[in-house]
Formats: structure tokens, C-alpha cells, sequence
């Protein structure tokens, strides 16, 4: 993919999870907008495909190992020289996540470790070269299940993404005049292999989700990837510690349209 000049030209930004879904999606976006990417993911035949799509780095990561997390930033800042951006964008939500009534502590666990231990670990590391380089954007993946509740629960992908939600604001004021903006951002369900697998499984489950939101669709990867996109520019220089919902007005509704 040709980089054009764009909101992100001359950035550097790693982004997690790259190797589908709203990752990838991302990652095609900062490119068309002028990034230099470090596509990170665990899967290294879909994390390499984006990379070479992208014309990036890829770097083969388990965002749960604190060593591999310091080496995926450290290896980002050698290659390219410096770190501007990071979308921690890795997570999971499987079928055994389920009501806190049949939830396993071992499912529990292995949620907390993918989507809110991952991110500590990125954070940590990505604001150490910030606060080198004089600042940078962090994005982290929240969800818009962070600030509503749900009776189809994943009570470990909810705990965890409302603890996304709580770090990603304290570090935004924590280091906010350091430079480094840190922003949740919120989705609402998104058509991505994840959502698909989990709705294919329990049609009933998608069906009542669906009606609570008043566009009457689930988003597409590409419409989160340009919200990250903006967050991640010099456009929301004045954004930080924020709840940044996209979720087509799931939060605000109370009846949606017939």
C-alpha cells in the first residue's frame, strides 16, 4: 500500500491485534494516512500479511507477556526511531465468557490477561519512549459495554473493558502535560470475525442486541479504524482521558426507532 500524506505523516504506530478486524482495518488506515505501522499479533501469518499490505514491521507478540510487550515497543523505536502512536487494540471474548453463574475462574483469567493486563503492558512501555520522545497518542480499546449493562452477559469482557476504561483515564491526566494523550475508545458491536463467531453460535443473542441500536446496523471496522484514526492525530490535540463512544447511539438510547 502507497503512503499518502495525510493527518499521520511522519508518525510512527504500533498497533495490536493488526492481524484482523478493526486492527487491520486500523493499520490500512494509518498507512493511507501516512504512518509508518508496526503490525502486532500473536497469529504471525495474518500479522505479516497486514504488515506487507501496509508496508510495515511485523512483529510477532503475546500481548500478555510483559518481556514480548518490551521488546514489540523497543524494536518499533530501534527500527524506526522513535514511537508515536499505539492503538492496543488486542482482545478476546469467548463463548465460555458467559453469565458470572457459569463462568469458570480459568475463562475469567485468561479474559483479564488478553484485554486489560495487555494494556497495562503496553501502556507502561509505550509511555516510557513517549516520555523520551517528548510525547505521542495511546488509544486503547474499551468498549461501550464499559458504561452500560447487559442481562446477555460476558462478565469477564465487561469487567476488563471497564477496567480499560478507569486506566485509560488516570493515565490521561496522569501525563497529560508530558505530551501523551491516552484515550478509551468505546465501540459498539462491529461486524468483525470475533462478533460473527459469537452471534453464529447464539442468533438470539444477536437479535436482541441489535435492536437497541438506533442505526439499525452494527458498525464496520473501517468507521472505528477512522475514529481511531482521528484520535491518534494532531486533530484531537485537545482530547484526552475521554470516553470516546462509537456506538450509532446505543448509550444515548432509551426507545429506538420502529
Amino acid at each position: 500500500m502507497t503512503a499518502l500524506v495525510g493527518r499521520l505523516a511522519g508518525k510512527v504506530a504500533v498497533v495490536t491485534g493488526a492481524g484482523s478486524g478493526i486492527g487491520l482495518a486500523t493499520a490500512r488506515r494509518f498507512a493511507t494516512e501516512g504512518a509508518t505501522v508496526v503490525c502486532a499479533d500473536i497469529d504471525p501469518d495474518a500479522g505479516g500479511k497486514a504488515a506487507a499490505e501496509v508496508g510495515g514491521l511485523f512483529v510477532q507478540v503475546d500481548v500478555t507477556s510483559e518481556a514480548e510487550v518490551q521488546a514489540l515497543f523497543q524494536t518499533a523505536v530501534d527500527e524506526y526511531g522513535g514511537l508515536d502512536v499505539t492503538f492496543n487494540n488486542a482482545g478476546i471474548s469467548p463463548p465460555e465468557d458467559d453469565s458470572i453463574l457459569t463462568t469458570g475462574l480459568d475463562a475469567w483469567r485468561r479474559v483479564q490477561e488478553v484485554n486489560l493486563t495487555s494494556v497495562f503492558l503496553c501502556c507502561k512501555y509505550a509511555i516510557e519512549h513517549m516520555l523520551v520522545t517528548g510525547g505521542g497518542s495511546i488509544i486503547n480499546t474499551a468498549s461501550f459495554v464499559a458504561v452500560m449493562g447487559s442481562a446477555t452477559s460476558q462478565v469477564s469482557y465487561t469487567a476488563s473493558k471497564g477496567g480499560v476504561l478507569s486506566m485509560s483515564r488516570e493515565l490521561g491526566v496522569q501525563f497529560a502535560r508530558d505530551g501523551i494523550r491516552v484515550n478509551a475508545l468505546c465501540p459498539g458491536p462491529v461486524n468483525t470475525p470475533m462478533l460473527q463467531e459469537l452471534f453464529a453460535k447464539d442468533p438470539e443473542r444477536a437479535a436482541r442486541r441489535l435492536v437497541h441500536v438506533p442505526m439499525g446496523r452494527f458498525a464496520e471496522a473501517d468507521e472505528i479504524a477512522a475514529a481511531v484514526t482521528f484520535l491518534a492525530s494532531d486533530d484531537a490535540s485537545f482530547i484526552t482521558a475521554s470516553t470516546f463512544l462509537v456506538d450509532g447511539g446505543i448509550s444515548g438510547a432509551y426507545v429506538t426507532p420502529a
